[in-house]
């Protein structure tokens, strides 16, 4: 069973358009004290609940599970790289008990363009699959998740979540979870060809991607080894290629030595999402 709270919950209300760069016009703090396994837990506008889904014990002795938010109709949140300016979620499950590792897996995002800003996430709902790794494989694992997240309509919300759920991992596979590991952007092996150039307050890369030259298509960049701030990708066809650019900028704001072996690319449509790790330099 999950156990749901807020403590010192924080509601900024940022510009009016959501992706329009946050900045807080007002600030209301909410601050609730709760009993901890109360599950009647209030819960923001936009935002109808959250939760974490029990599920099976894998033939390795992971735990597979997942969390599950419910936003509101119309409102949504964000994906891993949530776009130029949208808000990226993150998680900490150190108040966890018997708990060695966590994986988590991102089923294929939207695009979302509005009033030219385009953002990166999911709609209504968003359920991301988490492997889990126990001390003791033996016994269960007392999972204690802190969540940071946006949610977004015509205003956004910085939502903050603990989620706690004593997991078995005795149940049988949840086709609501396999459902999720399945929409996952398909995995292929790399042939893009880039160029990385210095600028000001970071580095520059373009790619060249095969491409069916679908109108739709975004290719979005990512650098999982170290935390930086990715712009939108700039995209123009040549023939069945998809050339796309984003600058790279770390927290220093400073040109660095980017190993095009690190990047990630994602490339999505309306049909299609696959994913290619490292970049061959040109």
């Amino acid at each position: 069973m999950t156990r749901l709270a807020s403590s010192g919950l924080g509601l900024g209300l940022f510009a009016t358009v959501c992706g329009a760069v946050p900045a807080f016009a007002q600030t209301t703090e909410l601050a609730m004290t709760l009993p901890p396994t109360s599950e009647a837990v209030p819960l923001p506008m936009g935002l109808s609940h959250a939760e974490v889904l029990d599920g099976w014990q894998t033939k390795s002795g992971t735990r597979m599970a997942a969390i599950r938010i419910t936003l509101d109709a119309g409102w949504k949140t964000y994906w891993r790289h949530p776009g130029d300016a949208g808000i990226p979620p993150s998680f900490n499950f150190k108040a966890s008990s018997n708990l060695k590792d966590v994986k988590i897996y991102w089923p294929r995002p939207q695009v979302f363009m509005e009033s030219g800003t385009r953002s990166i996430g999911y709609k209504d709902q968003m359920i991301l699959p988490i492997e889990l790794v126990p001390e003791d494989a033996s016994q269960p694992i007392q999972l204690e998740a802190d969540l940071d997240l946006g949610i977004c309509h015509d205003i956004c919300i910085p939502v903050s979540l603990d989620l706690a759920a004593d997991l078995e991992g005795k149940g049988a596979q949840d086709a609501v979870i396999t459902q999720a590991l399945a929409a996952q952007p398909k995995k292929v092996p790399s042939t893009a060809r880039c160029t990385i150039a210095p600028i000001r307050d970071g580095v520059r890369v373009t790619a060249q991607l095969p491409s069916d030259a679908a109108p739709d298509q975004v290719a979005l960049f990512e650098l999982p080894s170290q935390p930086v701030w990715v712009s939108d990708s700039q995209m123009s066809h040549q023939g069945n290629t998809l050339s796309a650019t984003a600058d790279l900028v770390p927290p220093n704001s400073e040109p660095f030595d980017l190993d095009p072996k690190d990047l990630r690319i994602t490339v999505l449509d309306k049909a299609h999402a696959y994913e290619m790790d490292g970049c061959a330099r040109m």
